[in-house]
């Protein structure tokens, strides 16, 4: 089993969702995140004043998937979060030692 993190722009969240639940990965975790990577910002006009933005918004969603399916999510999350853009985001792809369902009590992939 894998835990994928990835970031995106915040408004890929509906379409990756959907691309992943396509695939069958039904279950993940979506956080608002603010970061920068390359893209490092950008400055904003507000009355008349010039600020710099460092941390632009960004969703992550964190979800588990068993190791037969982590290339297909990568490359799925990778084509439904793209816009050819800069700061297009990241996916992070980190081995999952375990997984409990807490109601059952299950265990490993059956868990997911």
């Amino acid at each position: 089993m894998k835990l994928i993190f990835a970031v995106f722009k915040p408004f890929k969240l509906d379409e990756v969702r959907e691309a992943l639940t396509e695939i069958g990965i039904t279950g993940m975790t979506v956080t608002e995140v603010k970061g920068f990577g390359r893209q490092k910002g950008h400055t904003e006009l507000y009355r008349g004043a010039e600020y710099v933005v460092d941390f632009l918004p960004k969703v992550q969603i964190m979800a588990a998937c068993p190791d037969g399916l982590i290339d297909i999510a990568t490359e799925t999350i990778r084509n439904a979060a793209n816009t050819g853009k800069i700061g297009d985001g990241k996916i992070f792809v980190m081995p999952l030692e375990e997984v409990v369902r807490i109601r059952t009590g299950e265990t490993g992939e059956g868990a997911l």
